[in-house]
């Protein structure tokens, strides 16, 4: 029968999709836990646990490019630089006041002025923001390797859910086409429901295990962002700037700054 093949073709998409996502999952948590193995005995300067720093929280929540925008907010806001809206970038006080600012200064150049994106990428890959993530893979809160592995699982998610919509489909397809072998149609469905429902279940664990799909975060990491921006003493701007991004920034002009292109 023409739908037995259907059926074959939908378990190889539930089933690949799923050992993907499986083998992403393992290697994820392998990850996290040598990183965290690593720090307990090589002595890292960033110890596990405790509140996170701003540039910390915003590392772990959206990469090197987060912290260089926090800074580049913080600076604005200080009148130290000036953002304009058509997404260039001003230098007003060329003095640094700590390492991220110095990166942020050394990316825009001698010159004082620069358009904003070369100066996101340059300040995302200087010594500053290598540093830090080194500290946090060693005390277990970041993704070792630039988050690759949490990367993986959020795309083994998306192909499962491929693989299930991909299966929904082949049975569509199978019950609509004329009886070739006499099979019911509820029996037709019911095959098609097997693989549906490897696919399905898996996410279901996924979600469970591992949600949310992170990319810097480890699983300690992600515990801790929730309080960061509920912590005592922290500007608050900057904090929701750190953890949601300049998407959660209050100003029109410097929204613009940063979305111009």
């Amino acid at each position: 029968m023409f739908s037995v093949l259907l059926l074959l073709l939908a378990w190889c998409a539930a089933g690949t999709a799923c050992a993907r996502l499986c083998l992403a999952a393992v290697r994820a948590a392998t990850a996290v836990v040598t990183s965290a193995e690593a720090s307990g005995s090589g002595g890292r300067e960033r110890e596990p646990g405790g509140e996170l720093t701003l540039h910390e929280a915003a590392f772990l929540s959206g990469g090197p490019t987060r912290v260089v925008d926090l800074t580049l907010v913080s600076m604005a806001r200080g009148r130290r630089l000036l953002l304009a809206h058509t997404g260039w970038v001003t230098v007003v006080d060329p003095e640094p006041e700590d390492e991220w600012e110095r990166s942020v200064l050394g990316a825009i150049g001698p010159q004082g002025q620069s358009r904003l994106a070369p100066v996101r990428r340059a300040a995302a890959a200087a010594d500053a923001v290598r540093g830090l993530a080194d500290r946090l893979v060693g005390a277990g809160l970041a993704v070792p390797d630039g988050g690759g592995g949490r990367t993986t699982v959020a795309e083994a998610a998306r192909q499962v859910r491929v693989a299930a919509a991909a299966v929904v489909a082949l049975g569509l397809v199978a019950l609509l086409m004329p009886e070739d072998g006499g099979a019911e149609d509820w029996l037709v469905a019911l095959w098609f429901a097997l693989p549906l429902l490897l696919a399905l279940g898996c996410l279901a664990i996924t979600r469970v295990e591992a949600h949310p799909y992170a990319r810097w975060a480890s699983p300690a990491g992600q515990r801790l962002l929730a309080a960061a921006v509920a912590a005592e003493g922290v500007d608050r701007e900057l904090a929701l700037v750190a953890v949601r991004g300049t998407r959660a920034l209050e100003e029109p002009g410097l929204r613009a700054a940063f979305t111009h292109r």
